[in-house]
């Protein structure tokens, strides 16, 4: 949990992904779309990936990836971020965050 939590800290925005999610990759085009660039951890090409998936299920992220954190703070999942995309609040987040300046 702490290792999640310090990567989590050292962007404004985090993801935690699988290199053949397809959730993980719409989820990190969304972002590259809103000219984000996000650091982006494949659980599955790291070395402590599997430890790492069990902490983000252990926050509550079931399924554990895309795990999404802005501002250091767990946003949640696909449908979490989609949701906050389509309601208008996800751009706020990114602007509090640093992580755009539109």
């Amino acid at each position: 949990m702490d290792r999640i939590a310090k990567l989590a800290s050292q962007k404004a925005v985090v993801i935690f992904s699988k290199s053949s999610c397809c959730m993980c990759h719409a989820i990190k085009r969304l972002f590259y779309e809103q000219g984000v660039s996000p650091m982006i951890l494949e659980l599955d090409e790291e070395s402590r990936g599997q430890e790492m998936e069990w902490a983000l299920m252990r926050l509550g992220c079931n399924p554990s990836v895309p795990a999404v954190f802005i501002g250091g703070k767990f946003v949640g999942s696909a449908n979490t971020v989609m949701t906050l995309h389509v309601n208008g609040s996800l751009k706020k987040m990114l602007k509090d965050a640093g992580a755009m300046w539109l």
